[in-house]
C-alpha cells in the first residue's frame, strides 16, 4: 500500500494568530480517522503567520474516504479557520508514494 501525503499551506491574518493557535490545538485533538497516520501543523521558518498542515494517510483508499464521516465540531472549527486565512494564500498538494 502506498502512503498519501496531503498538505495545505496558507497565511493567517496577523491579528488572528492567538485565536488560530487555540483553534489548531483543538483540531489536533479532534482530527482522527481510520487510515490517518498523523496530522501535524507547522509554521514556516522565517515567515511569521505562514503555516502548513500535513496529513499522512496509510493508503490512497484512506485518503479518499477521509471526508466521508465528517465530525460536526471539526466542521465548525474548519469554518472558523477559513475566516482567519489571508484570501488567496491557500495552496494544496497531494503526494502519492511510489
Amino acid at each position: 500500500m502506498s502512503k498519501v501525503l496531503f498538505s495545505i499551506k496558507y497565511e493567517i491574518i496577523p491579528d488572528k494568530r492567538e485565536n488560530y493557535l487555540d483553534l489548531i490545538r483543538e483540531l489536533k485533538t479532534l482530527i482522527k480517522a481510520d487510515g490517518l497516520e498523523s496530522y501535524s501543523v507547522f509554521e514556516l521558518k522565517g515567515k511569521a503567520n505562514h503555516f502548513e498542515e500535513l496529513y499522512v494517510f496509510e493508503s490512497r483508499e484512506a485518503y479518499e474516504e477521509f471526508d466521508d464521516d465528517p465530525n460536526e465540531r471539526v466542521n465548525i472549527l474548519m469554518n472558523k479557520l477559513t475566516d482567519m486565512i489571508v484570501q488567496q494564500s491557500t495552496q494544496y498538494s497531494t503526494l502519492f508514494e511510489i
